[in-house]
């Protein structure tokens, strides 16, 4: 099996737009596939950030972006139990810094809104 999305959500903060997606993956490398996706998606994104759990293998990304947005991705995933997932939160800046902590909650907010969108399909299974 490929990667599949599992739930996407968007976030707007001042100004900035933040698209995160939730995949269910197979195998480590299916991230390199996710990663593909976003650069396709969001040619306008200067950062796609993520974290992953497979099997025994987690890792997480910040892409360049400062507040260390890949570890409050990892925390999400972490708290919600997440295993065989990629979550990837790709940003369009929108002109106004956010500042590394404005950053962090920004991902923080849009990743857990994927996971809370994949819970909500989920119960009604």
């Amino acid at each position: 099996m490929a990667v599949r999305e599992v739930s996407v959500v968007r976030l707007d903060e001042k100004k900035s737009k933040f698209y995160a997606h939730l995949y269910e993956i197979d195998t480590v490398d299916d991230v390199l596939e996710v990663r593909q996706i976003h650069d396709r998606l969001y040619k306008k994104a200067a950062h796609h950030c993520y974290a992953m759990v497979c099997g025994n293998v987690t890792d997480s990304r910040a892409d360049g972006e400062v507040g260390s947005p890949g570890r409050a991705l990892a925390e999400v995933m972490e708290r919600n139990n997440l295993g065989s997932h990629v979550l990837m939160v790709s940003r369009i800046f929108g002109g106004i810094k956010l500042g590394p902590a404005g950053v962090a909650r920004a991902f923080r907010e849009a990743g857990a809104g994927a996971v809370a969108e994949y819970q909500k399909t989920r119960k009604k299974l």
